[in-house]
């Protein structure tokens, strides 16, 4: 069995616009400057405590800035004006994933297990994954914690794991934890950033990335040194 795991925001779901818009609020919240939008996509994947660590210092009133984020994103994401699709291409290429028969598919996010409910919920995808690795279970990217764990929930080996994702932080994960890291272009940060990072392999949509995986699941024992 091959396990492939996949990053949410940015990944995914194009969450952008109600990530950049909570932020905002947070900084409001305690009298702030927010960021530019730029600097503040840059940061998703990490834990929000870490995220928020990033963007004001350790000094910092990080600990009000986390709950008020995690306010402001539940209010806008009660506002069906803040939705947040699908990449073009997602949902047929989970679909054929969880058709094959040789695949378990996972999540590793930075997002907390109640969002990820919310999303597997609003989607209809209560069982379509076998892991799923939330900023509640581990320490933050790019620690390899995430993905050490759902490999150990499911029984897969390294060499039969990759891990797709927009970030940086995905990519050195990946290498942490000595898996394959797959990154994809259309998320929130630079391609340069994920090359610096350690992709193996960048694509451009999700019919690129079903070739990709293609290839990965039809090797015997692929090499993520």
């Amino acid at each position: 069995m091959k396990l492939v795991i996949f990053d949410v925001d940015g990944t995914l779901v194009d969450s952008q616009n109600i990530i950049v818009a909570a932020q905002h609020r947070a900084f409001a919240a305690v009298g702030l400057p927010p960021p530019t939008r730029e600097r503040a996509l840059s940061i998703v994947g990490l834990s929000l405590a870490e995220a928020f660590t990033v963007l004001v210092g350790p000094d910092g009133p990080v600990e009000r800035m986390v709950e008020a984020y995690k306010d402001a994103f539940g209010e806008l994401r009660a506002d069906p004006a803040n939705a947040e699709p699908l990449f073009p291409g997602a949902l047929d290429c989970l679909r054929w994933l969880s058709g094959r028969e040789d695949v378990l598919l996972g999540i590793a996010t930075g997002k907390s297990r109640r969002g990820v409910a919310h999303l597997l919920e609003r989607h209809g995808w209560g069982d379509l994954f076998a892991t799923v690795q939330t900023a509640d279970d581990a320490p933050s990217k790019p620690h390899p914690a995430m993905l050490l764990q759902a490999m150990g929930e499911v029984g897969a080996e390294a060499l039969d794991t990759v891990m797709v994702g927009d970030s940086s932080f995905d990519m050195a994960m990946a290498r942490a934890a000595r898996v394959l890291p797959l990154g994809v272009s259309w998320g929130f940060q630079p391609v340069s950033a994920l090359s610096e990072a350690g992709a193996r392999l960048i694509v451009d949509s999700y019919g690129e990335l079903e070739q990709a995986l293609g290839h990965f699941l039809a090797q015997a024992s692929p090499s993520a040194a």
